[in-house]
């Protein structure tokens, strides 16, 4: 009876998560990743510069069949996802008991890890499967060699091998887990099983492919320039950091299975506790040495599908109320992670998180500024040719507007997520303004895109190729946490020498955002404007102006500091301003100050916005 009870509790769990899944999928906005896969996926091919070819087939064959849309992206994610739990049901019964069977199938679908996959069309839910299903064939040869273990060993390689390059840690670890046992190395020894690891390397033929013809790019990107390669002490925030993604007493449970369990008796459970534990400290030990710049928390996800099914050997030794506190906190960063991606898909959340340090960028603003592009293109020759600044803006407007042939810039973004090769294989790195000479342009710039202090010279090293950088429309999503410059030009334009105008580059010292005020307060701050110069500053409340800034007070700090004299505004250092607002006019609450930036070549701006409170009248 209770184990159908707990076989009940899994099914409704699964359920439940499957169609949570389904309906966040469909609203939350196409991270950028995501995007580029998409661009992938409309360029088929058998790799890329970033990743095999898999990822990118499954959205093509996802939007063919389910037709263009977000949900159409990851319906097959989601449903590769949605089989995982089944795996480590299935192996755990098998191997092990039923009843600790379907436990281990709750904990695989509320592990935040592993819950939350498929939302987003990332090679991870792939990786995923094919990390099961080469632990499933593991097992199952230390029983003894079949051609059914051996064709699952090839099916589960050679999917790997096509999902990411960090299938390698899987393959390896597996490698040193078999040898280390008995039957593990007798296994090794019969021919099926090599012509199933010989089928797993020819999957990745078409990588090393690639990077043959393409100087290593891929590798390289993967292997050394993503990497520092030196030690660093940020290697043990990955204790910190997994104990929240994994929840802590989750965590401590699967380490314990692996440290108790790396002597077992049972071939089985020895198997999977070395793998398991090998791959969580490898990925612990490389964290002193690797990348610290892009997330990486999810890696070790395919040590702990490896420790799932034994994890019902530690909890059954707990005491009641620690095996409730597990399933709780296991419960509520189920919660915390699906929570945040159904937030995420709210407009207003989005908006409400602008100027927050958790504001997601990544997702935000693609739908707005798609809207402004239709609307500037609807308006300008239909040859006309739309150029994004990087990668992110090019791969997000071609699935919005469904266009796979956007043409962009070179961009510092473009190298450091390893799409640069990429763009110039496809032909879509712009170099020059020449090379459209005769077609009209829209150019879409990112304002976020690079560090603030660095955003002149981007601007600057635009003009460079472009010749001139107009502010035809600015695009200020969720109150400008999300800011683009959309920049027209004529068929005839050349690429022109001498003074070049850019956007506005502006900045409020105060009032702080999110300050207090509750009695006239006074506004300052810095605007600069290459080439043309600043005409008036208007300060805005709540997206009205509202005072008439005096501006032109000297600040050499930030033109000979923080612009590192890169600024050709001619007002040289004079660039301050200030303005006097009185709240008392002001409803108590949260209100919304920015800038109306007026430039000499008169282009009117509005700059990002920032919340302040206002206290109450006494």
């Amino acid at each position: 009876m209770r184990r159908m009870e707990m076989r009940t509790v899994f099914v409704v769990l699964w359920t439940t998560i499957v169609l949570l899944k389904l309906a966040i999928a469909a609203r939350l906005p196409l991270f950028v990743d995501e995007a580029f896969y998409w661009l992938e996926g409309q360029h088929p091919a058998f790799a890329y510069s970033d990743l095999p070819g898999l990822t990118a087939w499954l959205i093509r064959i996802g939007t063919e069949v389910f037709g263009d849309g977000l949900l159409a992206v990851r319906l097959p994610f989601i449903a590769i996802s949605a089989l995982v739990p089944w795996l480590v049901v299935r192996l755990t019964a098998r191997e092990f008991d039923p009843q600790s069977a379907w436990l281990s199938g709750c904990a695989a679908l509320l592990l935040p890890l592993l819950g939350s996959l498929g939302v987003m069309a990332l090679p991870d839910a792939m990786l995923a499967l094919a990390t099961m299903l080469c632990l499933d064939a593991g097992v199952r040869l230390l029983r003894g060699v079949t051609h059914g273990g051996a064709l699952l060993l090839a099916l589960g390689l050679s999917l790997g091998a096509l999902s990411h390059y960090r299938f390698i840690a899987v393959i390896g670890v597996g490698i040193v887990a078999l040898l280390a046992i008995a039957k593990g190395r007798e296994a090794l020894r019969d021919p099926r099983v090599w012509i199933a690891i010989a089928t797993g390397a020819a999957a990745w033929i078409p990588l090393l492919v690639w990077n043959v013809d393409n100087a290593e790019a891929g590798l390289r990107f993967q292997m050394v320039d993503r990497h520092p390669w030196a030690l660093h002490a940020d290697g043990w925030q990955f204790i910190v950091i997994q104990a929240v993604m994994v929840t802590p007493l989750l965590f401590a449970a699967l380490l314990v299975a692996a440290w108790r369990l790396r002597r077992a008796p049972d071939d089985a459970a020895r198997f999977l506790a070395i793998s398991g534990g090998l791959m969580v400290l490898g990925f612990f030990a490389l964290g002193f040495v690797a990348d610290t710049e892009r997330a990486s928390f999810h890696w070790p996800l395919p040590g702990y599908l490896a420790l799932l099914p034994l994890v019902g050997f530690v909890l059954m030794t707990w005491p009641r109320w620690l095996r409730i506190a597990t399933w709780v906190t296991l419960a509520l960063g189920f919660v915390g992670v699906v929570g945040y991606y159904a937030a995420v898909s709210a407009p207003e959340v989005r908006e409400r998180s602008a100027g927050l340090k958790w504001y997601p960028s990544n997702f935000a603003g693609w739908d707005t500024l798609a809207d402004a592009v239709r609307e500037e293109l609807a308006a300008m020759p239909a040859d006309t040719v739309l150029v994004a600044d990087n990668f992110k803006i090019g791969a997000e407007l071609g699935f919005a507007l469904g266009d796979p042939r956007i043409r962009v810039l070179d961009h510092p973004l473009n190298r450091h997520h390893g799409r640069a090769p990429q763009l110039q294989l496809w032909h879509l790195q712009l170099d020059d303004r020449a090379e459209l000479t005769g077609r009209p342009v829209l150019l879409v710039t990112g304002a976020n895109d690079v560090k603030f202090s660095a955003l002149l010279q981007r601007y600057q090293t635009i003009c460079a190729r472009m010749g001139a950088l107009p502010v035809s429309r600015v695009v200020n999503a969720d109150r400008g946490a999300q800011r683009f410059i959309l920049s027209r030009f004529d068929a005839d334009a050349t690429s022109g020498e001498g003074g070049c105008v850019t956007p506005a580059l502006a900045h409020v010292d105060t009032p702080l955002a999110g300050a207090r005020v509750d009695a006239p307060f006074e506004v300052r701050g810095w605007v600069v404007k290459d080439g043309s110069g600043v005409a008036a500053v208007a300060i805005t409340l709540d997206g009205a102006p509202v005072a008439q800034a005096q501006y032109g007070a000297p600040n050499p700090w930030i033109v000979e500091q923080f612009l590192a004299g890169r600024s050709r505004d001619p007002a040289g250092v004079d660039i301050g301003f200030s303005a006097t607002i009185d709240p008392a006019t002001l409803a108590p609450g949260r209100h919304w100050l920015g800038l109306e930036i007026t430039g000499r070549d008169g282009s009117v701006e509005r700059w990002a916005e920032q919340p302040i409170q206002v206290a109450p009248a006494r």
